[in-house]
């Protein structure tokens, strides 16, 4: 151990004290940092400037400089940057060149520190490039989604649709919806009163200004009417949705169908939404304002019609950026020592971490400079690792900065182990060369066996002890004076490794846990530094296998979930100030076996196969048995083969394949297993294919019929290419007329057929036929399946349905009967009707048509417009077509029912009834007159509400309320049931009275408690 005094030493802390007195120097500290600007640019905009704020303290007075996107910029005469104090001015702002990300620099002696990072946005919306669109054409009932694509554009937007003129703008229901998050327009199921003219306004929000888009023709099809049709989803949310705590987020789903779906929704984990979240434009948004962590989950939308339902689901996913909860503090340290800072940040998901250096990226250095989990630590300081350090943690969501600085003095004390030898040089600069003498204390030092003086002057001491700690002053002279400089020997307990060498025995996949402790003066650091066949462990890579687990005294190190690759030498290097140590343990990972090899195949026959292979590595546990796998291009990836012996025990290296199937191409592979487990597949074989063979398997779901008159069809499903067991394979169709001896048969060459059609005039329609279908191929036939029965073709109904008759149900709903004609006959058969129906003022041609199954003679008609006359026909059909027309019925539906809701809904609550009362709602003249009222009532958890009817306009319901009811009236009338009044929440109530309304802000009775005030009434 060596150590040198500087003579120098007190001269110069003189000065710097001094110094300190009048001008201390201080690091650079941020009081004003750069904040993001988004600028909205007009084109009539003159004075487009925008400044960056930047201000630091610190002496010498910081100076500054910025960059853009990490290259720096440089203000030059004539530029359009300047700078002002610590701020940056931009002048005539373009948006391709200045936006992006700007951050301010401000250095001084001590060091540079790095603002948080500042963005530029220049915000603006130009024109609609297109001038004219096609026109979109769409039948009455389908759905249509009409594009807005919005022009070039930098900002949020709004999106709004003009109906043919302004300021008529498309209303949004529950069939027609406006996007804002791509501004198309959505109908769920087009109407006649949709045509016209469509244009796509675009705002935006933060330059205000509007375009409007070239305008989009709809037009109506003349060639029929869309039938009904499950919801189809076209607006809809990702998958998964990052959402910040406060922000509010908003989701979007709309279906197009017919009838129109409704949408609803709902959380999957069956969570009830809070009362902040707003279900608006016709449930086709979502909003939940003030995000909070446990609003996180996942969502449903669910749309819904008369034809079924579809639905997406979304997670929402809580995050936040990072916010420090440890920040490194200032430090002072001497030369040789280490530093280590801790910097750690909450965040979800959880941040990373990087370093910088006077504003510049710090690169891990081995022996010297690391950086686990945030924490920096910098060993054997040196001067040049003084300045102004920054931690910078961070996620996809955001960055967060720290500063701290670091002072590295000079120090004039030596440490020695106690045992060890340290030498302490002294080297005077003198002419003509003198006398050197040593002191300890005040003492002149006496040599001895264990201390000595050198001949350059330089003192020695050898098996240190505690007593030799103190003060050593070293005097140098000449005959021109004298001189000395004095330094403290501090002495240290030796550290000493405490754990034994050993090996260890692991499984692959386990966790284990390889000791390294010591027992070491309690006033040294020790540093353990671990290594792996030799190559330094670098904690944090090695995907995150290798942990630290120790304490002070242990270097303790974890491999996690170890596997084959980390079998080898660790040795654990312990180092203090004074000495240093290592220790080695051996560590032996068992595992599943390797890949079998040299896999060879021969001796192929139609359904065997001989196979060989020699064995892998055991990887320390003896091989049990061994799997062969098969894989052709007709199978699902490897399936395991049978063999010969059925089980391939220890020692065995070859085995016969059995069960293949004759004419098919396989490729081969070998898994070994021991006590740990299965191992990798081996390399596949070469591709082999087997021999042919005679084909065994044939046609399954042999059936027919149908076809035009005098044909006989028959079909079968094909036999898979790898049961054919060689090329040339086609079918042999045998059939014959019930009760015949001989059967006539045709041969179909193609392997990928699926049927046959038989065409003779003198098949008479509808008989019955024996039908069977072989296989053959190059080597042969094969056999036939079994026998089954088809028809001849059928002959399409002569007869026209009698007595039909129509009743009007509804404003909607037509109920139509008819007299049946006989079900079956020698010729044809009946499967069902179909209804023709169309509106008095219009054509046949444009009627709408309805089927039914089987011979039910009734149908009900919906979706019909009120008080309107339709003529409505009835034809029968079967396989071979239709039959005629019946004669034609008219029949007028019912007025409409009313289109007012009940208003002025009241309630009163008690334990054990709750009593509604409403207006009565009056029908208008084109509508039917209320007959009665629906009461629609539910605890909020369930989800079908019950039902009371009642003909007048108040109710009773006795119901113990003890938790909230939500509750909906609607008017009912012969043209159907009206518009429902909007819910009613009824909160529970306990021990008290409870009255509310629906159309007034309510009063609480004098007797009800402060608490129910907050929860016992709702205003609607």
């Amino acid at each position: 151990m060596k150590m040198g005094l500087l003579w120098k030493l007190l001269v110069l802390q003189s000065f710097i004290g001094c110094l300190a007195e009048s001008t201390t120097p201080l690091r650079p500290v941020f009081v004003k940092q750069p904040g993001s600007i988004v600028f909205p640019m007009h084109s009539t905009e003159t004075r487009r400037e925008v400044t960056f704020s930047c201000e630091a303290q610190g002496y010498p007075p910081p100076s500054y400089r910025w960059r853009l996107n990490d290259s720096f910029i440089a203000p030059r005469l004539g530029s359009r940057y300047s700078f002002s104090g610590g701020n940056l001015q931009i002048s005539h702002l373009n948006k391709e060149e200045d936006v992006g990300i700007y951050q301010c620099l401000a250095s001084n002696s001590l060091g540079t520190i790095l603002s948080r990072e500042a963005s530029l946005h220049i915000a603006y919306l130009d024109n609609f490039k297109t001038q004219k669109r096609s026109p979109v054409r769409v039948r009455d009932g389908q759905g249509v989604v009409l594009l807005c694509g919005p022009p070039a554009h930098m900002g949020d937007l709004t999106f709004s649709w003009i109906f043919n003129a302004y300021p008529t703008f498309v209303k949004q229901d529950t069939r027609r919806f406006v996007s804002q998050k791509t501004g198309n327009l959505y109908i769920a199921k087009v109407e006649p009163s949709d045509v016209g003219n469509y244009t796509c306004v675009v705002t935006n929000t933060v330059t205000k200004s509007s375009v409007q888009g070239p305008p989009t023709p709809l037009v109506l099809r003349s060639d029929g009417i869309m039938g009904e049709y499950e919801p189809k989803i076209e607006v809809q949310f990702p998958e998964v949705i990052s959402v910040a705590k406060g922000q509010t987020v908003k989701l979007e789903c709309f279906a197009l169908g017919n009838p129109a779906p409704s949408i609803s929704w709902k959380r999957v984990e069956g969570v009830p939404f809070p009362r902040k979240v707003d279900v608006n434009k016709a449930s086709g948004v979502l909003e939940i304002p003030y995000f909070q962590p446990e609003d996180a989950g996942v969502y449903e939308c669910v749309a819904e019609n008369a034809r079924g339902k579809n639905a997406v689901k979304g997670k929402l996913a809580y995050y936040a950026p990072p916010q420090l909860t440890e920040k490194p503090q200032d430090l002072q340290r001497p030369i040789d020592e280490s530093v280590v800072w801790e910097c750690k940040a909450s965040a979800k998901p959880k941040p990373s971490y990087r370093w910088l250096k006077n504003g510049e990226p710090l690169e891990p250095m081995e022996n010297k400079l690391q950086v686990v989990n945030g924490a920096l630590t910098i060993s054997s300081l040196t001067l040049m690792d003084a300045g102004m350090y920054q931690c910078v943690a961070e996620n996809r969501h955001g960055r967060v900065f720290t500063n701290a600085e670091l002072r590295v003095i000079v120090a004039s004390q030596t440490l020695a182990r106690q045992g060890g030898d340290v030498l302490i040089e002294c080297r005077p600069r003198m002419s003509p060369q003198g006398m050197i003498s040593w002191r300890r204390g005040k003492e002149a030092l006496r040599e001895s066996h264990r201390v000595s003086v050198l001949d350059n002057g330089s003192l020695r001491i050898s098996n240190v002890t505690k007593l030799d700690a103190g003060l050593y002053t070293c005097v140098a002279r000449n005959q021109y004076g004298m001189a000395s400089s004095a330094g403290t020997l501090v002495v240290k307990e030796a550290t000493v490794i405490t754990t034994k060498a050993a090996q260890v025995d692991v499984t692959v996949g386990e966790s284990i846990v390889l000791p390294c402790q010591v027992s070491h003066d309690p006033s040294l650091d020790v540093k353990f530094t671990w290594f792996f066949n030799e190559l330094m462990i670098q904690f944090g890579s090695h995907g995150g296998y290798f942990e630290k687990v120790g304490g002070q005294s242990a270097g303790d190190i974890m491999i996690r979930n170890i596997q084959l690759r980390h079998a080898g030498k660790y040795t654990c290097a312990i180092q203090t100030k004074v000495d240093r140590g290592a220790i080695a343990i051996d560590v032996v990972v068992r595992g599943s076996p390797g890949p079998p090899s040299d896999l060879q195949v021969d001796e192929v026959t139609e359904t065997t196969s001989s196979i060989s292979w020699r064995a892998g590595p055991d990887h320390h546990s003896p091989i049990l048995t061994y799997i062969i796998q098969a894989r052709t291009s007709f199978s699902l990836g490897w399936q395991a083969a049978n063999t010969v012996p059925k089980l391939l025990g220890i020692g065995q290296l070859s085995a016969t394949v059995t069960e293949l199937n004759p004419w098919v191409e396989y490729e081969f592979r070998v898994l070994a297993t021991n006590a740990i487990g299965t191992g990798e597949p081996s390399k596949p074989s070469k591709k082999v294919r087997t021999k042919e063979a005679l084909p065994k398997v044939t046609p399954t779901r042999v059936s027919g019929g149908g076809g035009s008159r005098s044909e006989l069809v028959i079909t079968w499903e094909p036999v898979p290419e790898e049961l054919q067991c060689g090329p040339g394979f086609g079918y042999v169709v045998a059939f014959r007329p019930h009760g015949a001896q001989g059967w006539m048969q045709a041969a179909v060459t193609s392997p990928d057929a699926s049927k046959y059609s038989f065409r003779d005039d003198s098949i008479p329609p509808f008989t019955p036929y024996h039908v069977k279908v072989g296989v053959y191929n190059n080597k042969g036939e094969g056999p036939f399946g079994p026998v089954t029965t088809i028809y001849s073709a059928e002959e399409e109904p002569t007869e026209a349905p009698t007595r039909v008759r129509a009743r009007s149900l509804s404003s909607s709903e037509v109920e139509v009967s008819w007299k049946p004609l006989p079900w079956n006959t020698t010729k044809r058969r009946i499967m069902g009707y179909e209804l023709r129906y169309w509106e008095q003022d219009a054509t046949q041609d444009m009627a709408s048509v309805v089927r039914t199954v089987g011979d039910r003679a009734l149908a009900v008609l919906r979706e019909l417009d009120g008080s309107s006359t339709y003529l409505i026909s009835v034809r029968a059909y079967n396989s071979a077509g239709v039959g005629p027309h019946s004669s034609v019925v008219n029949i007028t539906t019912k007025k409409p029912p009313p289109s007012q809701p009940p208003t002025k809904v009241m309630w009163n609550a008690s334990n054990s009834k709750i009593i509604l009362q409403w207006d009565h709602v009056k029908a208008l003249e084109n509508e039917s007159e209320v007959m009665g009222y629906k009461v629609m009532y539910k605890q909020n958890r369930q989800a079908r509400p019950s039902v009371v009817e009642t003909n007048g306009t108040s109710l009773e319901l006795s119901l113990p309320v003890d938790e909230d009811y939500v509750v909906q009236i609607k008017p009912v009338s012969e043209g159907g049931e009206g518009r429902s009044s909007r819910q009613i929440t009824i909160p529970r109530v306990a021990g008290a009275h409870v009255v509310g309304a629906a159309w007034r802000t309510p009063v609480l009775p004098a007797l009800v408690t402060l608490a129910l005030a907050h929860t016992a009434r709702m205003l609607l």
